[in-house]
């Protein structure tokens, strides 16, 4: 008991007695270490078999001590059993990552590593109830050297960040954040969609049926806002998420629609917005607007998603006599209506009936064979239908009540929600 009593003397001495008897007890200490002499660890090795039993030192120091108190020699990092000279490069793992990190701007930042399998084959065997793991270690102690010469913080929940170590081969892959931003957007040429639309033939490779372009529209809405923030953030790519969308022929007008435009793996984060809607409204110049420009979180993409806006339309329709347009329109006034999936998307939604409200609707103006009606409606209803019947899946319809057939000539929206963002709380 001589050599472990004087590693006692010592530890009294040092202060070190109180956290020994505070989270273990002695003699389980005493057998466990005793297990590890066989095996040639370094000090860190060592020390990290023990080191949820105290805070404040490193494993580096936490083995040392151990190994006086068995009274063994020093092995080197370059001969250890376990990480066979990993722990002797922290400092190098480090600049890999700062140099990994040099071109991307960013305020917090996580590391992460791989390690030989092997080594993580002999860390289980030899692993003790108080053991951390080694890519726990390289993480935490990478992590705070990068911290402190890059004077950036870690953040452990949402980094901006992550810089994920390969030790096998000293290589850095980047994970990257995206950049989420909310705004609202004005359709006002028709003849684009909302997203990029791939020929649906070659899914974007391009082929003779698209002209060789990948895609089945020159530009979209989506393009046209993406373009300049993609420059701006030099981000690799881009996905845009619409609170809904309006058919390729319709406008988009009045508060416009709310949307969020992700872009991925973006170099630059700090960008004033103000400064790019206008860029982007220059670009998109007579085809779109966006206003209202702002940082967002993942979040709210599932917010917007789900979302269930009231929207307002102007529909221009045709019709070779009136009928009973003026009661038809009284009758659907506050009125659900039913409608069975239009034919004209039958083949990319799901057949079946939805109850939708027609909360109001008016005339606008009224022609000899043409109409112009402001509607507000429930989200999610089909407009087109609405008015013409679709050979009886939406029924009652404007066509139907009137005793006459009818054409939608225009359609635009012209109001999303009730009273602009507030309805959005998000």
């Amino acid at each position: 008991m001589a050599p472990f009593l004087s590693f006692f003397q010592i530890s009294l001495h040092k202060n070190l007695l109180s956290f020994f008897f505070t989270y273990v007890q002695l003699e389980d200490i005493k057998e466990k270490a005793k297990k590890l002499a066989k095996y040639k660890l370094c000090d860190a090795c060592l020390g990290r078999q023990f080191a949820k039993i105290e805070h404040g030192i490193s494993n580096r120091e936490r083995g040392k001590r151990i190994r006086e108190m068995l009274g063994l020699e020093k092995v080197d990092e370059s001969e250890c059993w376990l990480c066979d000279g990993l722990m002797n490069e922290i400092e190098k793992f480090a600049d890999l990552v700062i140099d990994a990190l040099k071109d991307y701007e960013f305020n917090t930042f996580l590391v992460g590593c791989k390690v030989d399998e092997e080594i993580l084959r002999k860390e289980k065997e030899i692993e003790t109830p108080y053991a951390e793991s080694i890519k726990r270690e390289i993480n935490r102690e990478v992590g705070k050297i990068v911290a402190k010469k890059l004077d950036k913080p870690a953040d452990f929940k949402e980094p901006d960040i992550v810089a994920l170590i390969n030790t096998l081969y000293d290589v850095v892959e980047l994970d990257v954040r995206p950049i989420y931003i909310y705004g609202r957007y004005r359709k006002l040429v028709r003849g684009i969609p909302q997203t990029k639309w791939y020929c649906r033939k070659c899914y974007g490779k391009g082929c003779e049926y698209c002209n060789y372009k990948g895609k089945m529209y020159e530009e979209s809405v989506e393009e046209l806002i993406a373009k300049k923030a993609l420059e701006a953030f030099e981000a690799e790519d881009e996905s845009f998420h619409g609170a809904g969308r309006e058919d390729i022929d319709v406008l988009m007008l009045g508060n416009g629609r709310p949307f969020i435009l992700e872009l991925k793996e973006p170099r630059k984060r700090n960008v004033d917005l103000k400064e790019l809607e206008k860029q982007i409204n220059e670009y998109a110049k007579g085809k779109v607007e966006v206003t209202g420009l702002r940082y967002a979180k993942k979040e709210e993409i599932e917010k917007l998603k789900s979302a269930e806006y009231p929207k307002i339309y102007r529909v221009v329709i045709k019709f070779r006599e009136k009928g009973k347009i003026n009661e038809a329109v009284n009758a659907l006034r506050g009125r659900i209506i039913s409608q069975r999936t239009p034919k004209r998307v039958a083949h990319k939604r799901e057949d079946k009936i939805r109850y939708k409200k027609i909360i109001d609707i008016k005339i606008e103006d009224l022609k000899m064979n043409e109409a112009t009606l402001i509607i507000k409606a429930e989200s999610g209803t089909y407009i087109k239908e609405l008015i013409t019947g679709d050979e009886g899946r939406t029924t009652p319809s404007l066509a139907e009540l009137a005793g006459v057939d009818m054409k939608v000539e225009k359609l635009d929206v012209i109001g999303i929600g009730d009273k602009n963002e507030e309805i959005e709380g998000i």
